[in-house]
């Protein structure tokens, strides 16, 4: 009998792909006999190469190596050649459905992702908004797997054990020990578009008023941008207690290690929330343009954290790219730094 073996098909972003890790581990530990392939872009390694012993990572960049019908023909003969017993396409993108087109010539099992566009859609209407949560990324890549054979209950809490990573495999000199009076804060300000984007310049009145709240804390920056750094190059500058994480440690994995001994994590709708929630951290999330009904809330995060106003016009966006229809932006100049540090104190108060 034919080994069972799972191809998992997920590329995009990096949130996008964070998303998937709650799921593919209770695959993987609900299944323990199944061997698990996972195939992304190359930046995904980090989350899945130590994730279960029967999950194995794929990189492929669909950008140049495997660009174009010629270069997925190519991808195609070698995944082929790994003799999946199925095949779980995660993302139901241009790229990915022509792989899965190919499979499904081949005759193999082969499942995708329903994006719930129809209630995406209601949900960010002018009119007859209809707002009501939709189904989680999380539920929706478990119900790919339960399509072909393999319901699974997502049963997940962080790709470190309970202690948090390794804080020696990171520059001694920068980060250092966490003292037992400090509190560690990471502030992740950016995103991809703008209506995601909470002011810069009240969101160092929210630094402003931690520091002043918590004088011994350390504030860690994250941001990886040319302009993104200069903005926080200057706030480290400026406050002692800040610290450009970004800019110190080499990659994703140290950042994922710093982010697992945070207190918090103050994030916009953005990658950066995904990275926290993988490592059990706490995340203050700040929405805009966006809502946590579409679907995309960090796993395991409390709700209560998500900073947002109601206006008439939110959500306008499922992804933050729609240009603001009254034009000021109010959905995020309008949240007081005031909300977004009482959400934080909060959180710490229970860390505590």
């Amino acid at each position: 009998m034919k080994a069972e073996h799972i191809l998992i098909i997920r590329f995009s972003a990096i949130g996008d792909v964070a998303m998937t890790v709650p799921v593919v581990y209770s695959l993987a530990k609900q299944y323990p006999h199944l061997r698990i392939t996972v195939l992304s872009r190359p930046f995904a390694r980090h989350f899945f190469e130590n994730l279960a012993p029967n999950v194995g990572f794929m990189g492929a960049d669909i950008k140049v190596e495997y660009h174009g019908i010629k270069g997925l023909n190519a991808l195609y003969r070698r995944l082929a050649a790994k003799h999946f017993t199925a095949v779980a396409d995660f993302h139901n993108v241009l790229r990915s459905n022509y792989l899965r087109l190919r499979f499904n010539m081949a005759k193999y099992p082969v499942a995708h992702i329903n994006k719930h566009r129809d209630g995406k859609r209601r949900l960010t209407a002018t009119s007859n908004k209809k707002m009501q949560q939709q189904p989680t990324s999380f539920q929706n890549y478990a119900d790919v797997l339960a399509e072909l054979g393999y319901p699974i209950h997502i049963d997940f809490t962080s790709i470190f054990p309970p202690e948090g990573g390794n804080l020696r495999l990171l520059p001694n000199n920068i980060i250092g020990e966490k003292k037992g009076f400090q509190q560690w804060i990471g502030i992740a300000p950016f995103a991809a578009h703008k209506g995601k984007i909470y002011p810069i310049r009240l969101m160092e009145q929210v630094i402003n008023q931690l520091i002043n709240n918590h004088p011994s804390c350390r504030i860690y920056l994250f941001g990886g941008g040319k302009e993104e750094k200069e903005i926080l190059n200057g706030w480290a500058s400026k406050y002692d207690n800040c610290i450009n994480a970004s800019a110190e440690l080499k990659g994703l994995s140290q950042e994922l290690i710093l982010m697992s001994h945070l207190d918090v994590m103050v994030s916009m709708d953005s990658a950066n929330m995904h990275l926290a929630s993988l490592v059990h951290t706490p995340v203050v999330s700040v929405w805009g343009a966006t809502h946590p009904y579409a679907g995309f809330m960090g796993w395991g995060q409390n709700p209560d954290n998500a900073v947002q106003i109601s206006l008439e016009c939110r959500p306008c966006s499922i992804y933050g790219k729609k240009p603001c229809m009254r034009g000021d932006y109010a959905c995020l100049q309008n949240i007081t730094p005031e909300l977004i540090v009482a959400r934080i104190e909060a959180t710490l108060k229970l860390k505590k």
